[in-house]
């Protein structure tokens, strides 16, 4: 699938069709985080699948699907709290409704973006490496909405 389609499926799936809100979410994050900030969308926005059941997004009914917004770099990993990492220094647990308090900084940014998406949106921050390794080994497959700055 090309990433025109992928991009149309995003916006029809988790945006109601709405171009111009997908490019309102996507501004906002830019604005929102630091600087070379990459941001990648994960999961079944992507898909259409869930990968615990195979359902559809928002099988449940408008709204019930989340957004896995992942975030890529290691200035927007500083955000997250010390023992809040699955491997320190390059993969963070989720931000979310249930533990806000990982990433304290970036929960308004974020609880902004549900009220946008008009659904439960999650960021987890990543090393590039990682985010790669899961599409390739795991099969899980991304989009990426803001590529991340190169470092040197």
């Amino acid at each position: 699938m090309t990433d025109e389609k992928i991009e149309e499926r995003i916006t029809r799936l988790a945006f109601d069709g709405d171009a111009l809100r997908f490019r309102e979410f996507v501004a906002k994050l830019k604005a929102g985080l630091p600087a070379g900030t990459g941001v990648a969308l994960r999961g079944s926005v992507v898909t259409n699948k869930r990968w615990e059941n195979g359902q559809p997004f928002d099988s449940d009914g408008r709204g019930s699907s989340d957004l896995d917004v992942t975030l890529i770099g290691a200035k927007v990993m500083e955000f997250w709290n010390a023992d809040a990492y699955y491997i320190p220094g390059l993969h963070t647990k989720p931000l979310c409704d249930e533990d806000p308090m990982v990433a304290p900084a970036l929960n308004s940014l974020r609880e902004e973006l549900q009220k946008l998406a008009g659904r439960p949106v999650n960021f987890q921050a990543t090393a590039n490496f990682i985010l790669y390794s899961r599409d390739v080994l795991f099969d899980e497959p991304y989009y990426t909405v803001i590529e991340a700055e190169k470092v040197s």
